[in-house]
């Protein structure tokens, strides 16, 4: 039985919904796809309307999602 686990009650990871990638909750909408959105210029106002489903909240928690993820320590392999 495959694990799901919520981050704020608005990004899920699903091993069955996009290969693992956390989403928006309810939606395959990746916070991948939401951080390339920003970074194409999109304002955090048009995604939601853009993507109906997914509200001006979910954008922020995809925010705050990747934002924690990045204050995590990064290993970096050596392929010997």
């Amino acid at each position: 039985m495959a694990k799901i686990t919520t981050f704020n009650n608005r990004i899920t990871i699903d091993p069955k919904i996009r290969f693992g990638k956390p989403c928006i909750r309810g939606t395959r909408i990746a916070v991948v796809d939401i951080l390339n959105l920003l970074a194409a210029g999109y304002t955090i106002d048009e995604i939601p309307k853009q993507y109906p489903g997914i509200t001006k909240k979910d954008v922020l928690a995809a925010i705050e999602f990747a934002t924690r993820l990045s204050e995590e320590p990064t290993r970096i392999l050596v392929r010997r």
